[in-house]
């Protein structure tokens, strides 16, 4: 590249939570990855990773301050609680001051290989690049199919997100700033990055096994920020449940209808258990519709009162 051509600073942005096995391993891929890139004048030597301690209870920031001390490359920013991977990398997202970033988990299943792929994206004019992966031939057949049903059902919902795409992405300077607009306290930021425009594509690799130590994203927890996604991005359902009250109505006036014909003719209904069955029947449609408003209504509440998502506890920058 031309020497004389201005190298944008990169940070990458890595949450943590808990990752003590697995943080020597992912500083020493990621910094070599950084150095490489620093090499072939691709990037700023002011390029840097930034770890995002979630308030961990293991001896993780211990460990990014000793790596930000032996090296430059290395920054670390500790939140004062466990607040959630996605308000974590929020967080750091908004805390660097740099030119791209490129955020990834700490676990290095997604490919760092892709990272060179994403900021030749950046240089070609692309503000957003995707890290896409090609296929989920590692996965179990229970995964695989899970994870297609959970890309289909939220498209069905109106959210709006790059299928078997995580959280590994690269964001422009100006795309971060769009995004960092965004205040909602109920983050799912895999369906908000495509809402705010500007150049993208996406870049393909193959995800491998997890680095060291275990999943943080269980089943629950998977659930959860589904659930997130389509309560924050979607009314979707609050539509599905006026359409399924229409439904109901519709069907209870014709039962009724016919109960009236038939008690016209003469004809007597025993109707015990078919009255019992609707009684249930729509006992469970109203707690599923009343639990359906609950959950939009709470999170209404929690964005009105407009509170803090985080706070910054320590950083390793020595002027902060």
């Amino acid at each position: 590249m031309n020497s004389n051509k201005y190298l944008p600073i990169l940070s990458v942005v890595v949450p943590c939570y808990n990752e003590s096995k697995a943080f020597l391993l992912c500083k020493s891929e990621l910094q070599e990855v950084i150095e490489v890139l620093i090499a072939k004048g691709k990037i700023s030597h002011e390029s840097h990773l930034l770890f995002v301690d979630d308030g961990s209870s293991d001896d993780t920031w211990e460990q990014i301050m000793s790596a930000s001390t032996s090296s430059l490359l290395v920054k670390g920013v500790k939140l004062s609680r466990n607040k959630g991977h996605q308000i974590a990398l929020k967080a750091g997202l908004q805390y660097t001051k740099a030119d791209i970033t490129i955020s990834i988990d700490a676990d290095l299943q997604d490919d760092t290989r892709a990272i060179e792929s994403m900021i030749d994206k950046y240089h070609e004019g692309y503000d957003i690049v995707y890290g896409v992966r090609e296929n989920r031939s590692s996965d179990t057949f229970f995964k695989r199919n899970t994870a297609h049903l959970f890309y289909k059902v939220m498209s069905l919902l109106g959210v709006n997100q790059i299928e078997q795409h995580a959280d590994y992405r690269l964001l422009s300077r100006k795309a971060l700033n769009a995004f960092l607009k965004y205040n909602e306290k109920n983050l799912y930021i895999r369906g908000i990055i495509p809402m705010i425009g500007f150049k993208s594509c996406h870049v393909y690799y193959n995800r491998k096994e997890r680095v060291a130590g275990e999943s943080k994203y269980p089943l629950k927890k998977m659930l959860s920020l589904a659930f997130d996604g389509i309560t924050s991005l979607s009314i979707k359902p609050l539509r599905l449940i006026s359409f399924l009250g229409l439904v109901v109505s519709v069907i209870a006036f014709f039962i009724g209808l016919i109960a009236i014909i038939q008690k016209l003719l003469g004809h007597t209904i025993d109707g015990w258990a078919s009255v019992m069955v609707g009684l249930f029947f729509m006992g469970g449609v109203q707690l599923l519709s009343i639990g359906v408003l609950g959950e939009y209504i709470g999170r209404i509440y929690v964005e009105v009162k407009n509170r803090p998502s985080f706070f910054i506890e320590k950083t390793t920058d020595i002027h902060d």
